[in-house]
C-alpha cells in the first residue's frame, strides 16, 4: 500500500499544514482528511477542498482523483518522456504515486503540494526524493553553481533562522558554501529534533540536474537519507492522524 500526504500552504504568510492522505492499495485510490485540516481552518480559514467537500468522508475511486491526476503530465504529451527523465524515473516504472511523490505535485496556480509517507529500507533508513525549492528567489550565481553540480555530490543542511517567512527553514548548501535551494517544509516533521547535531545525521546528495529547457522547479533533484529510531517514525504527530474513527478504519 502506498501513501501520500496532501499539504496546503497559506499564500499570505506561507504557513503550511498537512491536510489529507491519499492511499493506493493496488486496486483503488482513497482520500481522507487528517487532523491538520482543523488547524488550517482555525488559523487560516481553510474549510475544505472543492474536490472533497465533506471532511468526515473517505473518498474512493478506481482512478486517480482529478485533483492529483492534473498535477502530472499525460502520457499523450510530447514532453512526457522528458518529464520522466527530470524525475529520474524509468519509463516502465511511471507509477502515478511514485511520480507525485518525487515531483511534489506542485503547480504555479495553487497552494497545494504532495509528499510521501515512506517505509524504512532493510537497514532502517528512510529515503526522500525532492526538488530544491525557492530557486527563483536566489542570487544569480546560484544558477551557475547548480549547473556545475555533480550527481552524488554532497549537500549540507543549514538552518536559516533569518528567513523572513520561516525561521525553521532549511537551506541546501554546497561544500564550498553556495546556497542552491531549500528543503521542502515537511522535512521539519520527520519526527525528531532537527538540531545542528541531528542535521549532521541526514545525508543529502544531488540525484539529478535538469538543465534548461527543464522548468526551474525541476532543476535540482535531491536524495535525502536519514535513519530514525522505530519509536520516532516520521509523520506520526497529531496533525497526521485521521480526522475521524471512520477514516482510521479506512
Amino acid at each position: 500500500m502506498k501513501t501520500l500526504f496532501l499539504a496546503w500552504q497559506n499564500p499570505v504568510n506561507r504557513t503550511w499544514f498537512p491536510i489529507g492522505r491519499l492511499i493506493f492499495d493496488g486496486i483503488s485510490y482513497q482520500f481522507s482528511y487528517i487532523q491538520g485540516i482543523l488547524a488550517a481552518r482555525e488559523q487560516c480559514g481553510l474549510s475544505s477542498l472543492p474536490s472533497f467537500p465533506e471532511l468526515d468522508l473517505v473518498y474512493r475511486s478506481p482512478e486517480l482523483f482529478p485533483l492529483f491526476a492534473n498535477r502530472l503530465l499525460r502520457r499523450s504529451r510530447p514532453d512526457y518522456a522528458d518529464f520522466l527523465r527530470w524525475l529520474n524515473i524509468p519509463g516502465d516504472r511511471d507509477d502515478p504515486m511514485a511520480m507525485l511523490a518525487k515531483s511534489g505535485g506542485q503547480r504555479a496556480t495553487d497552494t497545494l503540494f504532495v509528499f510521501p509517507s515512506p517505509e524504512p529500507d532493510e537497514n532502517g533508513f528512510y529515503h526522500f526524493h525532492f526538488f530544491a525549492g525557492e530557486l527563483l528567489n536566489l542570487p544569480p550565481l546560484t544558477a551557475s553553481r547548480i549547473s556545475r553540480l555533480q550527481t552524488g555530490e554532497l549537500l549540507r543542511l543549514v538552518g536559516d533562522s533569518q528567513n523572513p517567512h520561516d525561521r525553521r527553514a532549511l537551506m541546501l548548501r554546497t561544500e564550498d558554501d553556495y546556497l542552491v535551494g531549500y528543503c521542502p517544509p515537511y522535512v521539519l516533521d520527520l519526527g525528531f529534533d532537527l538540531s545542528r547535531q541531528s542535521l549532521s545525521l541526514i545525508d543529502v546528495v544531488v540525484e539529478r540536474i535538469n538543465l534548461p529547457p527543464a522548468p526551474l522547479q525541476f532543476r535540482l533533484l535531491c536524495h535525502l537519507r536519514v535513519q530514525i529510531s522505530q519509536d520516532l517514525r516520521p509523520f506520526l504527530g497529531a496533525m497526521y492522524q485521521p480526522l475521524s474513527a471512520l477514516n482510521a478504519a479506512a
